[in-house]
């Protein structure tokens, strides 16, 4: 695969169950080693310009019975700036609660994340990737699970963030809302079918290459092809 992603633009990467989506987030993080080619962050090399990325995985990938509360879960996200040894200082404790008051919980800072709904647990980890106050944002399926008012809220949440002048990178398996959202889309298959607006990709045809549906899909209804 070989792309890029600008400050600004908010980017689905879109594709059917083992395309290689979270593979690709996780290269991007340099948590899987790459057998060729170069990664780069912001014109340094990936590992370098973890500082600056911000990961919201999916939910099942947290330890939601850990003793730990909303608060502590969301200072969680700014290791990377703080350090392993050192304590949290003013700033990082405003970056966590303007975090959380971004997603819309702070009534719940102090309640343990194990009696958060799923919907509020989504929230928690994407406050937690905020308070990174990340450049690039890194989105696993962030909509799985939820209730349509927690989609719609982050997804105005994504929108805000990339017109801030963020790059987001965001698999999801909600075609609709992706094509309606997003500026551009990544279509995936094992490597890149199709890099395009969603109003470039209003043929069923890159579809089709990429989750190997029939004409009569009703995949193809639900982004609008034909």
């Amino acid at each position: 695969m070989s792309f890029s992603i600008d400050a600004g633009e908010l980017v689905g990467l879109i594709g059917p169950n083992g395309a290689g989506k979270t593979t690709l987030l996780r290269s991007l993080l340099a948590l899987v080693r790459r057998r060729a080619g170069a990664i780069s962050v912001l014109g340094t090399p990936a590992k370098r310009g973890r500082s600056s990325v911000g990961y919201v995985p999916q939910r099942h990938e947290f330890a939601w019975d850990f003793p730990i509360s909303v608060e502590r879960a969301v200072l969680t996200g700014r290791v990377k700036r703080i350090g392993w040894t050192r304590q949290p200082g003013l700033a990082d404790w405003r970056a966590v609660r303007d975090a959380i008051d971004r997603v819309g919980i702070t009534d719940l800072h102090t309640r343990p994340v194990e009696e958060l709904s799923g919907g509020q647990r989504q929230r928690v980890l994407v406050a937690r990737a905020l308070a990174l106050e990340p450049t690039v944002l890194l989105l696993d399926e962030p909509f799985t699970g939820l209730d349509v008012p927690t989609q719609e809220l982050l997804t105005d949440l994504f929108v805000d963030l990339a017109r801030e002048g963020e790059a987001l990178l965001m698999t999801t398996h909600d075609l609709g809302s992706a094509v309606a959202t997003c500026d551009r889309l990544l279509l995936v298959n094992q490597t890149i079918i199709a890099d395009a607006t969603p109003a470039e990709l209003s043929s069923a045809d890159a579809w089709k290459r990429t989750f190997g549906v029939r004409d009569s899909s009703p995949l193809l209804t639900s982004v609008g092809v034909r």
